[in-house]
């Protein structure tokens, strides 16, 4: 079983002679504890290109102190990491082995640098006794494991203690500058030990900066894409908050790039990929569209007062939400360990590395980019116009869903070109979402109501009252007549005037 912590912390620069000032001084510290001296031994393991690394995750085998075991941390923020605990075992736990398989692939992960530390380490409490924060004093050896290679250095790390106030640690850095210890510039031990044995140079290269043409940018825009899809993978496994969420959209904005700029990218060559992108956005979907729908129709039942609450209707929805929302998950989390997933990573790889660009790609981006907009925008138009010339009614409702699906790719379009194109693109990405809104919530509103009336079946035949279930099926039958009053304004405020406007275009 793995456990994790959030990681809190910062480094600074020292030397053997470096003396640490009265941390007493800091405000809130009242007390600092000296908890002796450990010494600490890890292996940090990696593919043979360092893709862990180059991705600042770092998974390691730690014996000695009072955590030793298998070690995985994950980047949230700068400064901040999720680390996963194994119990101490010689092969790697599979659970850890799981959160990485998006960057190793089929790459057995192998022993790459060990680190020999001796730690003296200090607690930092408050007047009650409560630890603040705990300050490490490190006297590093790094070894490369492959040629022996060596360095040494010191340093000092402190870590915020358990939902602790980050502010702290920038109280205790102030005081530390003011002794003269600087903070580090390695984001971790790791980074240096591979700076400072010469191992960096195999970490993957930096994309290449804009070179002021269309296909540059909207490359950065894919390169981004793929990043926040590879980062959200190991979220979606452990289950966290809204990860499912980022992934899929990041599937959906390179599907939507691929095809909105099909004049800067060859689509014989993304199409294929895309059909992939559309799979996994499909196995993401069920888990995502399941947690969306049972927040909404939880929302409905808190708004009515409790005298229309009949039934056991709450008790009824959590069955249904546990029943939809376990079989959504083992979907998504079968795709991820599958074949098909890691072939898709790697024809994004390819992609990235050999672009299919084509010729207008080396045109200027105030020329090419707009022209996508405007595309997007007349499909988009072609499909509201549609939509509202049909009478309320099923007919109508599948319109407003195919409507939905362009404003989205409309607006994904825009937000590709805003760093190109500057205010006019955000003006219209922005716009673009507010239809979006409109038709989202429209199609929230028929899918809820489709459920709605099963719950109401499943509750009549179980004797129970069916009442609650009709209120809020009429209840979202007004909200979607609303959204449809709502939408001719929302589309009427929406036209792209904002690119020629301001001359691009």
């Amino acid at each position: 079983m793995a456990d994790t912590k959030r990681e809190i912390e910062r480094k600074y620069e020292a030397t053997p002679e470096t003396r640490l000032p009265d941390l007493t001084r800091v405000p809130g510290v009242a007390t600092v504890v000296d908890h002796g001296t450990t010494e600490l031994d890890a292996v940090y393991y990696d593919t043979p290109d360092l893709r862990l690394a180059a991705a600042a995750i770092t998974l390691r085998r730690r014996t000695g102190g009072d955590d030793a075991g298998w070690h995985l941390k994950l980047p949230v923020a700068p400064g901040v990491r999720d680390e996963i605990r194994s119990p101490l075992s010689t092969a790697l736990p599979r659970t850890l082995k799981s959160l990485i398989r998006a960057r190793t692939r089929t790459t057995e992960p192998e022993p790459v640098i060990r680190l020999l530390s001796s730690r003296e380490v200090h607690l930092l409490l408050d007047a009650d006794g409560t630890p603040l924060a705990e300050l490490s004093r490190d006297a590093v050896r790094a070894e490369r494991l492959d040629d022996g290679r060596t360095a040494h250095w010191d340093e000092i790390e402190v870590e915020l203690a358990d939902d602790g106030d980050p502010a702290l640690l920038d109280k205790i850095g102030k005081r530390l500058r003011k002794a003269g210890i600087d903070a580090s510039d390695a984001p971790s031990k790791l980074a240096r030990a591979l700076g400072e044995t010469g191992l960096d140079a195999a970490f993957a290269p930096a994309p290449p900066a804009p070179s002021g043409d269309a296909g540059s940018f909207v490359l950065g825009y894919l390169r981004d894409q793929v990043t926040a899809l590879l980062g959200h993978d190991p979220g979606v496994r452990r289950d966290t908050p809204d990860a499912v969420h980022q992934m899929r959209v990041a599937t959906r904005r390179l599907r939507s790039a691929f095809r909105s700029y099909s004049a800067v990218l060859d689509r014989t060559v993304t199409d294929p990929i895309g059909e992939e992108l559309k799979w996994l956005a499909g196995e993401l979907g069920a888990a995502r569209d399941t947690e969306v729908l049972a927040e909404r129709l939880r929302a409905g039942l808190g708004a009515l007062p409790r005298t229309l609450l009949l039934g056991p209707v709450r008790g009824r929805l959590r069955i249904w939400t546990a029943a939809r929302g376990s079989g959504s998950r083992r979907r998504a989390l079968t795709a991820l360990d599958s074949a098909r997933y890691l072939a898709l990573l790697t024809a994004l790889d390819a992609l990235l590395a050999d672009p299919p660009l084509r010729k207008r790609a080396a045109g200027a981006p105030e020329s090419v980019l707009p022209k996508a907009l405007l595309k997007d925008y007349g499909r988009l138009a072609d499909r509201i116009g549609h939509a509202l010339s049909l009478p309320p009614g099923p007919d109508r409702d599948l319109a407003m869903h195919d409507a939905r699906k362009a404003a989205k790719r409309a607006r994904y379009a825009g937000e590709a070109a805003t760093e190109a194109l500057g205010r006019p693109a955000t003006w219209f990405a922005k716009r673009m979402k507010a239809v979006q809104t409109v038709l989202g919530d429209h199609q929230d509103s028929v899918v809820a109501r489709d459920t709605l009336r099963d719950l109401a079946i499943q509750a009549h035949a179980a004797g129970e009252s069916a009442f609650t279930w009709g209120l809020l099926y009429g209840r979202e039958q007004r909200a979607a007549a609303d959204r449809e009053l709502e939408l001719p304004g929302v589309w009427s405020r929406a036209a792209p005037d904002e690119l020629r406007k301001h001359g691009v275009g």
